[in-house]
């Protein structure tokens, strides 16, 4: 593997954490080739570890050497984006982790057990279950009798084709062809693209006033410090943080910006049906950031949001930034009245128990 495509151990670690599935391939006890897909889980970062009946195939490649792998595509890259005749530049931008190393059976009811809730807890986060414990009576017959198998997370290596054998003018045109497209998974492509090239500047659009950034697509911790930044605001009164992130998790675009310092200072969001109609919610901009054209900024990006830049009707609600919202065109829906088709505003409103204080 090329250096400049590899990628640190936290970042395969985590690749392998959040995996649907992982790929296992080894020989069989005759010899043949084996290949199977299974559900794993990562082990206290040490080993990952996946289970099975306790006779076949997997059983007998216990003791044989391994290779372990998951990927995840980040974004195809048609040829015309960088070549107008050439069908050579067409890619897939991804991410991989592989690991190498021997397929160990556990032996160990308590070591099986913890491999299994952690599979559990993998995929089901939730809960929802007695968690497994080798010796509690639901699980105990079943513990002893699975097949729990695992490898070393000590030769973990982790990919991240992402452009960076590419020239920075390349970068910019695939991230301006990105942003056109405007593909499900698209906008997140470009702010992985941007982190993994520093050197490739934003695009003009993503340039935001006073030295900030604009951010096309928030995603990890930045969901909950968003959900913390709106969390006061009084359209989210009485709305707990966990349900603020949850609806800007399932946003069709949450983009922000952050200060020179890396702060997110800013954040806004939308929901649509990326043809008809769209809703812009929770635009906010940090107290100390105000007045200085951020809000503007922002809106102008989630307007030019794929989800939102197609839609025929964009909605929104606000008490005290009209004037904000006017300059993109929107009017109060009272003057739309006399408008041809022009409908009654309705809305259906479910009474919630309010969070304690």
């Amino acid at each position: 593997m090329k250096a400049v495509f590899r990628m640190d151990r936290e970042g395969a670690l985590a690749l392998l954490r959040r995996a649907p599935v992982v790929h296992v391939a080894s020989t069989a006890e005759d010899g043949e080739p084996l290949l199977r897909t299974v559900h794993a889980a990562v082990v206290d970062d040490r080993w990952l570890a996946f289970h099975g009946a306790p006779v076949g195939e997997k059983a007998e490649a216990v003791g044989r050497p391994a290779f372990v792998c998951a990927e995840e595509t980040v974004a195809t890259m048609p040829s015309y984006f960088l070549d107008a005749q050439r069908a050579c530049p067409a890619t897939t931008y991804y991410v991989s982790a592989h690991v190498r190393g021997t397929l160990e059976r556990v032996d160990d009811p308590r070591e099986k057990a913890r491999a299994l809730e952690a599979l559990m807890h993998a995929l089901q986060p939730e809960g929802g279950y007695a968690p497994i414990d080798a010796g509690h009576p639901l699980y105990a017959k079943t513990v002893a009798s699975l097949l729990v198998v695992r490898v070393s997370l000590e030769r973990l290596v982790g990919k991240a084709k992402l452009g960076q054998h590419r020239q920075p003018a390349d970068l910019a045109r695939i991230v301006e062809a990105l942003w056109k497209r405007g593909a499900p998974g698209d906008a997140a492509a470009i702010e992985r693209i941007l982190a993994a090239n520093p050197g490739v500047p934003a695009p003009p659009w993503l340039a935001g006033p006073g030295g900030t950034r604009l951010v096309c697509a928030l995603g990890g911790d930045e969901v909950e410090a968003a959900a913390a930044l709106v969390a006061g605001e009084y359209w989210n009164e009485g709305v707990g943080g966990e349900r603020i992130a949850r609806a800007m998790r399932a946003s069709s675009a949450l983009v922000g910006a952050r200060d020179a310092q890396g702060r997110l200072v800013a954040t806004a969001r939308a929901v649509g049906d990326g043809a008809r109609h769209a809703l812009v919610a929770d635009v906010c901009v940090a107290p100390d950031w105000r007045g200085r054209g951020l809000g503007q900024a922002l809106v102008r990006l989630v307007l030019d949001h794929p989800a939102v830049r197609d839609a025929d009707c964009v909605r929104l609600g606000t008490r005290d930034a009209e004037g904000l919202y006017a300059r993109f065109g929107f009017v109060d829906v009272r003057e739309e009245r006399g408008r041809p088709y022009a409908s009654t505003s309705m809305v259906l409103r479910r009474e919630r128990a309010r969070p304690a204080p």
